[in-house]
């Protein structure tokens, strides 16, 4: 798909924010993480059942990182916004809402129909 140098940098600067905000986040859990128990028994089950959500967040933004990291390498390649599937350009609003959109909105469809069947 051929952007303009423009383009390029502007996908490259909302990519590269993105992923400086993922990196915060991963960052927070971390810290928070280091934060000893409670002494109250009831406040540790408390903190203990959050710890489930606060992973679940981690493994999300540490996913969401990995994506990042393809989609740059994808820009540098010249294939960003190419459907991975198909070969189709993925729709500029699919790559406004996922910059790091892989699929465009059909194959990501069939996709997600196959995986719950």
């Amino acid at each position: 798909m051929d952007r303009s140098p423009h383009e390029t940098e502007q996908i490259r600067a909302r990519l590269v924010q993105h992923k400086a905000e993922l990196q915060k986040r991963v960052s927070t859990i971390h810290e928070h993480a280091r934060n000893p128990l409670e002494q109250d028994s009831a406040e540790q089950a408390a903190q203990l059942g959050n710890v489930a959500v606060v992973s679940a967040l981690e493994s999300e933004a540490v996913q969401e990182l990995a994506d990042i990291e393809a989609a740059l390498h994808r820009l540098e390649a010249g294939t960003y916004g190419e459907c991975v599937s198909c070969g189709e350009p993925i729709g500029e609003g699919r790559l406004r809402v996922r910059p790091a959109a892989t699929q465009c909105r059909d194959c990501a469809e069939l996709d997600a129909r196959r995986g719950s069947v």
